[in-house]
């Protein structure tokens, strides 16, 4: 593919845009104490099948798995620590603006459950930085699902080829390509097992890939 080509930018959240300062350990472990790491696996599995839009509601279920593990702090209180706690990268949230500001489209593509999602959107107002939002509970589909991506560019109204992803993780790089696009392995944090590392990194890669800021 000629590097001209690319005119979207597909970013993900967790690790790219966006953070849990600390970790979702150290969020949970005040409530959980010694449980934290079951409490936490449990609740992601629990998590799972509302990534793709299944009934339900995961303040209810995280009611039951606190229960089952002896916390006593409210749902609410819990959620928002270890969920909702989340803090965007300024520096990402910049470089998102540049690509717009170039003339770029520049979106968001995220395994989520609806109620963190609403959360983003929102609260976070993702719906005002990025042009197009792909969170996955809406689409029905997660990544690393190579039909994610499809689902993802046919919102965007592109061609896959058009559309480079940013993702700190290996597996959704790889499904991103087995679908045509084109995929930088990424994340703001130093510490992270990524391809490449830090603002200035990615703005450089995206240079390489056509998209000048």
């Amino acid at each position: 593919m000629n590097t001209t080509d690319v005119r979207h930018v597909l970013f993900d959240a967790d690790g790219v845009v966006q953070h849990l300062p600390g970790g979702s350990y150290a969020a949970a472990e005040p409530f959980l104490g010694s449980s934290t790491d079951e409490f936490l696996r449990a609740a992601w599995r629990a998590e799972g099948p509302l990534l793709v839009g299944a009934d339900g509601d995961f303040l209810t279920v995280l009611t039951g798995l606190l229960e089952e593990h002896g916390a006593t702090a409210s749902t609410d209180e819990v959620y928002t620590a270890v969920w909702n706690a989340i803090e965007t990268n300024r520096e990402t949230a910049e470089v998102v603006r540049r690509v717009r500001a170039a003339g770029y489209g520049a979106h968001l593509g995220t395994n989520q459950a609806r109620n963190r999602g609403a959360f983003m959107r929102t609260g976070l107002g993702y719906d005002d930085l990025f042009d197009v939002s792909c969170y996955s509970y809406d689409l029905g589909v997660a990544k690393p699902d190579p039909e994610f991506f499809r689902r993802c560019a046919e919102r965007i109204g592109a061609d896959p080829r058009e559309i480079l992803f940013v993702d700190d993780s290996a597996r959704n790089v790889a499904a991103a390509r087995s679908v045509g696009m084109t995929a930088l392995h990424w994340s703001f944090d130093p510490a992270a097992e990524a391809d490449h590392t830090g603002h200035d990194a990615l703005v450089g890669e995206l240079a390489a890939h056509g998209v000048h800021l």
